[in-house]
């Protein structure tokens, strides 16, 4: 049986920036600046189709870039992500607009995912139903309460009937009346053999709802296996971890950021291949400058019969030496 979500040495990468200057010069000069950080690192694993999968970790781990990745919202930096179907986020505000009404969310949203206006408009009574929000459902959403906006975001997902449904944390802010309410959905979706990751830091519902669970620690996956098995270990680690002094805590969250972030064999040729790609794209500035000179003196020809070809082209390949000279400076 294919799996139904498939991950090969996915890893996946941000840029930090010291100053907000640095994220324009970025953009547009050849040496990058900023540093990289994994926010997951050779992550990978397999989901058959109607499995319940937990995914748990220590705030930072990585769970919602995971969610991010699975949903198609981002692209992994690097390795395979294969999602075999409709994965519909379901997260505080995820896919929310927040100037419409939630009506118009409920048509925006239907639109984005490939229904039409007959289809939408059968599910509209159903989502408002489900989401019981009163007459806030024709204000806009930036009025509501973050437990409306996930009674909302929850209602719309559940309803346009996805293959993958992934949740994340929408449940730690309702009370516990829709709380009961999600579950119960959840468990419909369950007997259907859709395909669900639950997101969360509540371990109980995590052991009572999933088969398997994937635990995730600084961007990488500490285990991946049934839920009693990994839940068991995951509490040990957090029984140790609890114990410890803020400062230690502090102390090991650096120690774990600097390995998560280490610059490895991999990452050396991954900076390689960017070095390679900035030298190309210098050789092409130099090409298309001497292009620019080759009209430009053309023209100069005609006007200025004085000036030489290879004057023009000593100054133009001048610019660019000052360019590059200006560019290993600031470096």
């Amino acid at each position: 049986m294919s799996s139904k979500v498939s991950f090969k040495a996915v890893t996946k990468t941000f840029k930090m920036y010291n100053r907000s200057v640095d994220r324009v010069k970025d953009m547009v000069r050849f040496r990058e600046k900023g540093n990289e950080h994994y926010a997951l690192r050779n992550v990978s694993f397999d989901v058959d189709e109607g499995e319940i999968v937990g995914v748990i970790g220590l705030n930072g781990a990585g769970k919602s870039t995971l969610s991010n990745l699975i949903s198609g919202i981002t692209m992994p930096s690097s390795g395979e992500a294969k999602v075999n179907g409709h994965a519909a986020l379901i997260a505080i505000s995820s896919g929310l607009n927040m100037k419409l009404t939630g009506l118009e969310n409920i048509e925006l949203k239907g639109l984005m995912l490939g229904l039409n206006k007959k289809k939408i408009k059968e599910i509209t009574p159903k989502v408002i139903e489900f989401a019981d929000i009163g007459k806030f459902i024709g204000q806009p959403v930036k009025t509501y309460s973050s437990g409306m906006k996930a009674r909302l975001g929850f209602a719309i997902s559940v309803h346009i009937d996805p293959d993958i449904l992934v949740i994340d944390e929408a449940l730690s802010v309702g009370d516990q009346t829709f709380t009961d309410k999600c579950i119960a959905k959840m468990a419909e979706f369950k007997e259907k053999g859709k395909t669900i990751f639950f997101i969360s830091h509540s371990i109980s519902q995590v052991r009572d709802f999933c088969n398997k669970v994937l635990w995730l620690h600084y961007g990488q996956v500490k285990e991946y296996g049934s839920s009693d098995e990994v839940i068991n270990h995951y509490l040990t680690f957090l029984k140790e971890y609890n114990s410890q002094s803020a400062d230690k805590k502090r102390a090991i969250r650096e120690k774990e950021s600097k390995l998560r972030d280490a610059d490895d064999f991999g990452q050396r040729q991954y900076k390689a291949l960017n070095v390679q790609k900035m030298l190309f794209a210098k050789k092409g500035l130099g090409f298309g400058l001497l292009c620019c000179t080759l009209v430009i003196s053309g023209f100069l020809s005609i006007a200025q019969p004085t000036l030489s070809f290879n004057q023009m082209k000593s100054f133009f390949a001048e610019k660019v030496l000052m360019l590059e000279h200006h560019t290993d400076k600031e470096e």
